[in-house]
């Protein structure tokens, strides 16, 4: 099993870039299978790493005490290991328990490769519309109903919007494990979340190579057939699946801190990790994410919206290993709060760990509704100067 490759601990050589900006216009854009990809105007742009920017925001604040103490007790409360971090995304402040500890990501870590594919597209060294062919050997594991449109020696031919869609929305892992060969590979992942001062996230590379690790196979093409690889699991000594699975949770090559995540989620939306177009066309994309829809979401009430990831292990001896949903929630008049919700190894039936998402979203909801709003000019002051980004 490779080690996780977490920023800071080493470097990676990534494609070389230059940069363009996309004006996320909802009236104007290219279309392609019926979705926006690219506008008709675009300006240029840069982005600073969130390193540059965070040195020039003031100290965040301590979180507030009655939200911090609603979490520390939903979390005591579950009787099991979890990562919980809520960030305010214009105070900046952090409530949190086991924020700092590392969890499994699982499916969480494909926003990462999203944001190294739109990075390459705001440097120019890749376009949304730009056309990709996906052939048996671009095959995944689990989930992953793109699959079935390779047919052929010609395979499948489509874009990285619709990768990206796919990957996002759907959590498909043939999109994904594609999108991360398209960008020149892990290390290029590892590359672009360095640059921008990322610390504390795991990518391990393609999902095909961390899943069939952490079953204690290698990867093998015939594996792309999803039910080979499942026979192929399923014949391994129960000894052998059990040191596969106790190696990933010990060093998980995808592990992520809990405040890294929801930091790094504020970030993008105040805009500093990505160019006006590219962050708005992530974030909408994150806001039709079709799997998790009784975690976060659920606990929602009418008029507040998600931007969200979920991640999805596998099952073994009784426990789900990397159940999490992380995202941006956005109150009725525009304040946003990033959040992230992890579970290293959970034994608790189903609806048990949704209770505990959708607790953690109503505790959101209800510190909302009991704190006054900040004032447009604070809130952009403390964000940096620059404009929120709302849905």
């Amino acid at each position: 099993m490779r080690k996780g490759r977490f920023l800071g601990t080493r470097g990676r050589v990534a494609v070389g870039v230059g940069v363009v900006a996309l004006v996320a216009a909802a009236a104007a854009g290219w279309v392609a299978d019926g979705h926006q990809i690219l506008p008709e105007h675009a300006t240029l742009t840069s982005t600073r790493p969130i390193g540059k920017l965070a040195r020039l925001a003031p100290p965040a604040p301590p979180p507030p005490a009655e939200l911090q103490a609603t979490i520390a007790k939903l979390a005591e409360t579950y009787r099991e290991p979890v990562g919980i971090a809520v960030t305010d995304v214009s105070d900046r402040w952090t409530a949190q328990v086991a924020g700092s500890e590392v969890f499994p990501q699982q499916s969480v870590s494909k926003l990462w490769v999203a944001l190294t594919v739109f990075q390459a597209v705001d440097r120019h060294a890749m376009t949304l519309d730009q056309p990709v062919v996906l052939t048996p050997d671009d095959r995944s594991v689990f989930y992953q109903p793109l699959a079935s449109r390779i047919r052929g020696p010609n395979g499948y031919a489509t874009t990285v919007y619709d990768l990206l869609r796919r990957q996002l929305t759907e959590s498909d892992n043939a999109a994904n494990d594609k999108l991360i060969r398209e960008v020149g590979g892990g290390g290029a992942v590892d590359r672009t979340l360095a640059e921008k001062g990322l610390a504390g996230l795991g990518v391990g590379e393609t999902e095909r190579d961390l899943q069939t690790r952490a079953a204690g196979l290698t990867w093998r093409p015939e594996y792309g057939q999803t039910w080979i690889f499942k026979q192929a699991r399923e014949q391994l000594p129960d000894a052998v699946r059990d040191a596969a699975i106790s190696q990933y949770l010990a060093n998980p090559p995808d592990g992520a801190k809990p405040m890294a995540i929801t930091e790094s989620l504020a970030a993008l939306k105040r805009g500093e990790l990505l160019s006006p177009g590219s962050t708005e066309a992530m974030l909408g994309l994150m806001g039709e994410a079709k799997t998790g829809l009784s975690r976060l979401r659920a606990g929602l009430p009418a008029g507040w919206s998600i931007a969200h990831k979920t991640g999805t292990g596998p099952d073994w001896r009784g426990a789900s290993v990397g159940i999490n949903d992380v995202g941006l929630v956005t109150a009725p008049d525009g304040r946003s709060f990033a959040v992230a919700v992890m579970m290293r190894e959970t034994r608790k039936s189903v609806p048990a760990r949704l209770v505990l998402f959708q607790r953690i979203s109503r505790a959101i909801v209800d510190y909302w509704r009991e704190t006054p709003a900040t004032p447009p000019d604070q809130r952009m002051a403390s964000a940096g100067g620059g404009a929120l980004l709302t849905r």
